[in-house]
């Protein structure tokens, strides 16, 4: 009896000292998620606390006093965070092309082949700051509750899908698309009541295919430059953000309509009618485009214009054998902006400005020009299919590998949201103040 009490005995020590080895090592897990995650806060009613104010050690602070609030860093505050270079970073990427299933098959760089994996492993530095890599967890407590909606190309989707991909490390979204249609997406954050929209619109005014094949075998578009494509501007009204882009598609041939009235073309090579450069189309989709969202009464959020982002096509045209072969960034002294890059560019820049200074709405500009002249080696080029694969694709110079280049947008976007939060609670204090004074 002795001797099975003393077995009984032993057993529920070892037993008690299992249960303080696992305690104590869930306990270290749980620090070292929170001190690389920061895990959002709750109140005493266990209810999640919002608060999009960030503190220098980038911390979400809640239940603090007014007065205790720290802003986002100053020096980050005052930074121009799109003018720098491409610095290494080992601790990229954050996912892989196996443990994210949103990124585009032509996009699968990895999948299909690509024999090099350092064009993943640069983070963008800002001249005079550092710009921190987006906190999955931080970012989605900030837009808790919000909706974000993509406007434009497949770089937007290409975007979007980058995005997904980062907050996979905390949750995946859900489908919660209206239609089957692939270019009107939408997917919703459950536990954080955050939705993302994506509206294909690549000419962002309405328009049709006039002609399937076209002087360039391309197709011919007729666009009604006047006119917003209302399958996106008759949706916007419920999104907190909205990021806008267009670009590429203007270069396709193209016939303009003002007023329903043909004012001329993008290399139509139509009789009678007058050739206009492509800048021509461009400024007035864009000014289209903005009015219409300044014309939305009932759309109250913020506008981000995405700025044009250049192809890396080299020995040639997309459509000329042009490719893109190169294994590492340039610095910003090695390349320059210029040709109809910068036409486009300063093009959009103008109707952005215009927009902006009427302030009606919020518009800001994300501008990714710069950052991304300089990344010649994050795109797919071949790397989007199988070699023996019996398809009519060509090297692709324009869209970005996933993981790669394109997921520092969304350190550009954390950061700008975290500025409207600051703008937003500025806003409240003061307003609190001159009530106080009025009291």
């Amino acid at each position: 009896m002795a001797f099975l009490h003393f077995n009984k005995t032993r057993n529920i020590i070892n037993t008690t000292k299992n249960i303080g080895l696992i305690t104590v090592t869930a306990l270290i897990l749980l620090v070292l998620i929170r001190l690389n995650y920061p895990i959002p806060q709750y109140n005493n009613n266990s209810s999640p606390t919002y608060n999009p104010i960030l503190s220098s050690d980038n911390i979400l602070l809640s239940n603090r006093p007014a007065q205790d609030i720290k802003t986002t860093d100053e020096k980050l505050e005052k930074c121009d965070i799109f003018t720098g270079e491409w610095i290494p970073n080992p601790d990229a990427p954050y996912y892989t092309n196996t443990s994210c299933w949103a990124i585009h098959e032509h996009q699968n760089c990895m999948k299909y082949g690509r024999p090099d994996s350092e064009f993943m492993k640069w983070k963008w530095k800002p001249d005079g700051c550092d710009l921190p890599v987006l906190n999955p967890f931080q970012f989605l407590d900030i837009v808790r509750d919000k909706s974000l909606a993509f406007v434009g190309d497949s770089v937007g989707r290409n975007q979007m899908q980058s995005l997904i991909c980062l907050l996979s490390r905390v949750e995946y979204p859900i489908d919660v698309s209206p239609t089957t249609d692939e270019h009107f997406k939408r997917w919703k954050y459950v536990n954080y009541n955050f939705t993302i929209a994506y509206y294909w619109s690549p000419f962002l005014v309405r328009s049709n295919e006039r002609d399937p094949d076209g002087p360039t075998n391309t197709g011919l578009f007729n666009l009604y430059l006047d006119e917003p494509d209302e399958s996106w501007a008759n949706q916007i009204d419920e999104f907190d953000y909205v990021i806008l882009n267009a670009g590429h598609w203007m270069t396709r041939t193209a016939v303009y309509y003002e007023h329903r009235r043909i004012v001329g073309c993008r290399y139509c090579q139509l009789p009678n009618v007058t050739d206009l450069p492509t800048t021509y189309g461009y400024r007035r989709v864009f000014r289209t485009a903005l009015k219409a969202l300044i014309e939305r009464e009932n759309y109250k959020g913020v506008t981000f214009v995405r700025t044009f982002v250049p192809s890396h096509f080299e020995n040639g045209q997309w459509n000329a054998g042009g490719n893109c072969v190169r294994r590492r960034p340039w610095r910003s002294n090695e390349t320059v902006l210029e040709g109809l890059n910068m036409e486009m560019y300063m093009t959009q820049l103008g109707e952005f400005r215009a927009a902006e200074k009427r302030r009606e709405k919020r518009f800001r500009l994300l501008d990714t020009t710069q950052a991304m002249l300089l990344r010649p080696d994050g795109h797919p080029s071949r790397y989007g299919h199988w070699p023996n694969e019996n398809v009519t694709l060509y090297n692709d110079c324009v869209h970005w590998c996933l993981p790669g280049p394109i997921d520092s947008w969304a350190d550009f976007l954390m950061h700008m949201i975290k500025m409207e939060a600051q703008k937003w609670y500025n806003e409240r204090s003061l307003q609190r103040g001159k009530k106080k004074k009025m009291q």
